[in-house]
């Protein structure tokens, strides 16, 4: 059957493993689809067909991402606007909750998305704005996490947090995670976050190492908009999105968090469901 738009591969940064399986990928359907990899992996195989990374998704029917969850939060967050490309996430080692298809499953999942016999599972994203002196300094569309942190030897920071306008608590505390159901099982989970069903439509609201232990995780409806602002001066504090984008913060700025109005569609394992994927990733039931 042969595919009328092309696939995109997308592999993880300076990995021999996953350059290899673009190659197989290559060999086993570029004859009769049109494979396009990411630029730095064709400069590596001498490929012709590549794409820019902002570009990836651009007239595809689905992305290949080899590699692991940190690979694919960076190809979600070009993907604005293209929600109805879904991506096929392999798992090249490692602990990995978004990329659940395992190497061995490849083959047979691509073919089976080819004949479009594949479920999506839908995740929400977060817009998240920075505000400082009354003007947006700051905006990113992310899928797991916004992480508002201290610098490791900065004192307890204060946040000032409010949902929908009305005032919740100012957390003192080393920081504050807001999260998606697909980031609770991150840092908000390290932090003693909840875990949610991925396909949820909530905010998690967790603080870390709060100075009140009654400071505990809340859980948010999706039209809550929170906006927590910096209340510490001297202190050198940080916005973190998705783990790997850094922004600094001022005293008295605003951070704004809602639900994006854009989605990030997966492609479910076929041998497999979220509840097996918690209980080897976290290692359930073992004594």
């Amino acid at each position: 059957m042969t595919n009328t738009k092309a696939i995109h591969v997308v592999c993880k940064r300076r990995n021999e493993a996953a350059t290899k399986i673009a190659a197989q990928i290559i060999e086993g359907f570029g004859r009769e689809n049109a494979i396009v990899l990411d630029e730095e992996s064709a400069r590596e195989l001498s490929y012709p067909h590549y794409v820019e990374r902002e570009h990836v998704g651009d007239g595809a029917a689905f992305i290949i991402v080899l590699g692991g969850d940190g690979t694919l939060l960076s190809v979600s967050r070009n993907l604005k606007g293209k929600d109805d490309v879904p991506i096929l996430g392999v798992n090249l080692g490692g602990l990995g909750f978004l990329t659940e298809i395992s190497v061995e499953e490849l083959t047979f999942m691509t073919e089976e998305v080819l004949k479009g016999q594949y479920e999506i599972s839908k995740r929400m994203m977060l817009d998240v704005a920075v505000v400082r002196a009354g003007h947006e300094v700051f905006e990113f569309t992310i899928l797991n996490d916004a992480v508002i942190t201290k610098d490791a030897l900065a004192r307890i920071i204060d946040i000032e947090t409010y949902v929908n306008g009305e005032y919740l608590t100012t957390y003192k505390a080393d920081g504050l995670i807001l999260s998606t159901p697909t980031g609770s099982t991150g840092y908000s989970l390290s932090a003693g976050g909840p875990i949610l069903y991925p396909t949820l439509k909530n905010i998690v609201v967790t603080p870390i190492s709060p100075h009140m232990l009654t400071n505990r995780p809340i859980i948010l409806s999706r039209e809550g908009e929170i906006r927590a602002v910096l209340k510490s001066r001297d202190e050198r504090v940080v916005l973190t999105l998705d783990g790997q984008i850094g922004f600094p913060l001022e005293y008295a700025d605003e951070v704004f968090v809602r639900e994006s109005s854009h989605v990030v569609s997966l492609i479910k394992s076929s041998s497999k469901c979220y509840f097996e994927i918690l209980r080897t990733k976290l290692k359930w039931g073992e004594r």
